[in-house]
């Protein structure tokens, strides 16, 4: 999510493209979600608006179906490496990501939030399933994937 002033409003809008993509990973099963508020940066690492983001993004996430208090709220600056891999003193007031599953994580970087994604469990017992796009009847032939 962008930071920016105007950015943030225009992403989570009626009609925006955070909203979308909340909507779009919770409609093909993503269970998990990590939210990167990216160009901090260009909001002189305002804690306010790192607070006013987590509020507004916290109350949509919910609507779409996942549970807030699941998903890491990282403050980051892509551009800056700013909290991706080490913790950066630019956010002092930033104590860090917590998420509440079976237990309790918690974490201060873009990628100790990646490092605690738990991975899906997969039917590996089961016969090879593929994903079908469409299917066509094809005269003659028959219906084809």
């Amino acid at each position: 999510i962008a930071a920016g002033t105007g950015e943030f409003e225009a992403g989570i809008s009626k009609d925006g493209q955070t909203r979308e993509h909340a909507l779009l990973a919770y409609t093909l099963g993503v269970k998990q979600l990590i939210v990167a508020i990216n160009k901090m940066d260009t909001t002189k690492w305002s804690e306010e608006r790192y607070q006013e983001i987590i509020k507004e993004t916290s109350n949509f996430i919910k609507k779409v179906g996942y549970n807030p208090k699941t998903v890491p709220f990282v403050p980051i600056s892509g551009f800056n490496g700013d909290n991706m891999i080490e913790a950066s003193t630019n956010c002092p007031w930033y104590k860090g990501w917590e998420k509440e599953t079976k237990t309790k994580t918690t974490g201060k970087t873009l990628l100790e939030a990646i490092d605690n994604i738990d991975p899906p469990v997969r039917p590996s017992d089961k016969p090879l399933r593929l994903p079908l796009q469409d299917v066509y009847k094809i005269g003659g032939i028959g219906t084809v994937p």
